[in-house]
C-alpha cells in the first residue's frame, strides 16, 4: 500500500522553510538507495511529467523535499515493481486524489543484497517474465529487443521466459542508448560481468555443495554479499579511470 506524497498538486512549489535543491544535491540524497540513478534520469523523469521543479530566474532548477521524495516513488515503483512510466504516472495521479495504490509484489535486485531469507527470496526471484512482458515493464520496443539479444545482452532461459532481473538490464541498455553507446559497445560489459559471476561461483561453490543445509543456507548470502561487492568494486573502478582520465 502506498501513502500520499506529501506536495500533491503543484509538487514543484517549496513549502515553507523548504530548502531549494541543485539537481546534484538530489543526486547525492538518492544515491544511497538508488546507487545506478544518475542526473540525466532525473532529467528523463522531469521531461516525463513526473516531477516538476520550479526554477530560478537564471533557469537553474530547484527542487523541493516533496520533489525528491516524489523522485524516490518513482524509482521505487519502477524497482520494485517494474511498472512502466504510464502506469507510474496513473498511480501518483490516483495518490494525490487521496485514492488508495496496491501495488503487485515482485521480486527484485535489492532483496538478492538485503537478506531476504534464502527461501523467501528464491520464491521471488524466480518468478519469469513473458517477452510481451517483459517489453511493456521495461518500454522498450521488439526490435530493439531482438537487437540486445542478437548481442548477448538478455536471453530468454528457454520457454519459461526471462529472469525478473532482465528488466533492469533492458531499462540499463536502453538509457546507454540515449548517449550513442550501441549494444556492441555494451558486449565487454556483458563479458565483464560473466567474469565476475565465475569468481563468485568459485568461492561459493564448495559451500553450496555441503550437505549441511545451514552451509548451503550461508552458500546463498555469501553469493549476494560478494555480488554486491562486485558491484561496488566495478562503479569505484570507473569512477576512479574516469577521474584519471579526464583530469
Amino acid at each position: 500500500m502506498l501513502r500520499t506524497p506529501t506536495g500533491g498538486a503543484g509538487h514543484g512549489a517549496a513549502g515553507t522553510g523548504d530548502r531549494a535543491m541543485s539537481i546534484g544535491t538530489v543526486l547525492s540524497r538518492l544515491r544511497d538507495e538508488f546507487p545506478e540513478v544518475t542526473i540525466s534520469k532525473i532529467r528523463f523523469l522531469e521531461a516525463e511529467g513526473l516531477v516538476e521543479p520550479s526554477r530560478s530566474p537564471s533557469g537553474y532548477r530547484k527542487f523541493s523535499a516533496q520533489d525528491v521524495e516524489r523522485l524516490a516513488l518513482v524509482l521505487r515503483m519502477q524497482r520494485d515493481h517494474y511498472l512502466p512510466l504510464k502506469v507510474i504516472r496513473e498511480q501518483l495521479e490516483a495518490l494525490e486524489r487521496g485514492e488508495q495504490v496496491q501495488l503487485p509484489v515482485q521480486g527484485t535486485q535489492r532483496e538478492l543484497f538485503d537478506g531476504v531469507d534464502g527461501a523467501e527470496s528464491e520464491r521471488r526471484t524466480a518468478r519469469r517474465l513473458g517477452r510481451a512482458e517483459l517489453l511493456a515493464a521495461a518500454e522498450v520496443s521488439e526490435e530493439e529487443l531482438a537487437e540486445w539479444e542478437s548481442y548477448g545482452l538478455l536471453a530468454a532461459d528457454g520457454s519459461s521466459g526471462y529472469d525478473a532481473e532482465s528488466v533492469t538490464v533492458a531499462r540499463l541498455v536502453a538509457e546507454l542508448g540515449r548517449f550513442g553507446l550501441e549494444p556492441r559497445h555494451l558486449r565487454a560489459m556483458k563479458a565483464s560481468a560473466e567474469r565476475d559471476a565465475g569468481l563468485v561461483e568459485q568461492v561459493v561453490m564448495p559451500l553450496r555443495r555441503h550437505r549441511n543445509p545451514q552451509t548451503r543456507a550461508h552458500a546463498e548470502a555469501t553469493t549476494r554479499e560478494l555480488a554486491a561487492l562486485a558491484v561496488k568494486l566495478h562503479a569505484a573502478l570507473v569512477q576512479s579511470a574516469l577521474g584519471v582520465r579526464l583530469h
